[in-house]
C-alpha cells in the first residue's frame, strides 16, 4: 500500500534530490494574514511601496486524501493546484507550534497535466475531498512575497517571507499585527461554515453567490 507521510522527514538536501524517499522538511511557508476591506486602496498602497506584480491569476485548488482522511486527521494537506501552472504541494505543521506566525513545512513540485495527476494520485489511494478557488495577485518587495486574494468569502492579504520582514511589510503597509489571521483559507471557511450552517464543502463563487457576509475578517477568525 502506497503511504504518503507529511512529518518525521529528513532535512538537507533539494526535495527532487534526497535519495530513498527522504524529503526536505527545511522548507518552511512563513506567513500571515489580513482581512482586506478596501481592495483597491491596499493594492495601490503596495505598488506604491514599488512592489512589483507576478500577474493576477484564477486558481483551482483541490484538497486530496485517502477514505480515512487521515491526512486531514494528521494536520496534513496535500493539494493539486491549477493556475497559470500546475502544482503539487504537501503541507505539514511543525512540531513547534509559533503564536506570531501561521508556519508550514511545504514541499511543492511543478507538473506537466492537472488531470492525469489527480488520477495518478487516485490510483494511490487519494481522492477528491474539497475544491476552493480564489483570485490572486502576487508581489515582490524586501524579501516578501504580497498575495492578495480575493476568496469567495471576502479579500485578504497574505505577506509571506522571514518573520522580521513580514512584520516590517506590516507595519509598511500599516496593518496593525494584532488583527492577523494565522488560520489557512480552509479552517477559516470551516468556522464559517459552521455558524452560517452552510450546507456545501466547496468554496467555489458560485456556492457563495446567495450568501450574505457581513463580519469583519481579523476578529471573526480569531
Amino acid at each position: 500500500m502506497f503511504t504518503l507521510r507529511c512529518a518525521n522527514m529528513t532535512a538537507g538536501m533539494p526535495a527532487m534530490m534526497l535519495p530513498q524517499g527522504k524529503v526536505n522538511m527545511e522548507a518552511l511557508e512563513i506567513e500571515v494574514k489580513f482581512s482586506v476591506a478596501d481592495y483597491l486602496s491596499l493594492r495601490k498602497k503596495i505598488t506604491d511601496l514599488g512592489a512589483v506584480s507576478s500577474g493576477r491569476h484564477f486558481e483551482t485548488n483541490v484538497r486530496l486524501d485517502d477514505a480515512s482522511a487521515r491526512l486531514q486527521r494528521g494536520n496534513c494537506l496535500l493539494r493539486l493546484r491549477q493556475d497559470a501552472r500546475t502544482t503539487l504541494t504537501c503541507k505539514s505543521q511543525p512540531e513547534d507550534r509559533d503564536r506570531q506566525f501561521k508556519i508550514h513545512r511545504e514541499l511543492e513540485v511543478q507538473v506537466s497535466d492537472f488531470d492525469i495527476t489527480e488520477q495518478i494520485l487516485g490510483i494511490l489511494g487519494f481522492e477528491r475531498r474539497q475544491v476552493y478557488e480564489k483570485w490572486r495577485e502576487t508581489f515582490f518587495l524586501d524579501e516578501t512575497h504580497l498575495c492578495l486574494d480575493q476568496m469567495p468569502f471576502g479579500d485578504y492579504l497574505e505577506i509571506e517571507g522571514p518573520k522580521a520582514a513580514i512584520r516590517r511589510m506590516a507595519i509598511r503597509l500599516g496593518l496593525p499585527w494584532s488583527r492577523r489571521i494565522l488560520k489557512t483559507y480552509l479552517e477559516m471557511f470551516s468556522i464559517l461554515q459552521s455558524r452560517l450552517q452552510l450546507p456545501f464543502s466547496d468554496i467555489t463563487f458560485q456556492n457563495f453567490e446567495t450568501v450574505q457576509l457581513d463580519f469583519d475578517g481579523n476578529n471573526f477568525f480569531k
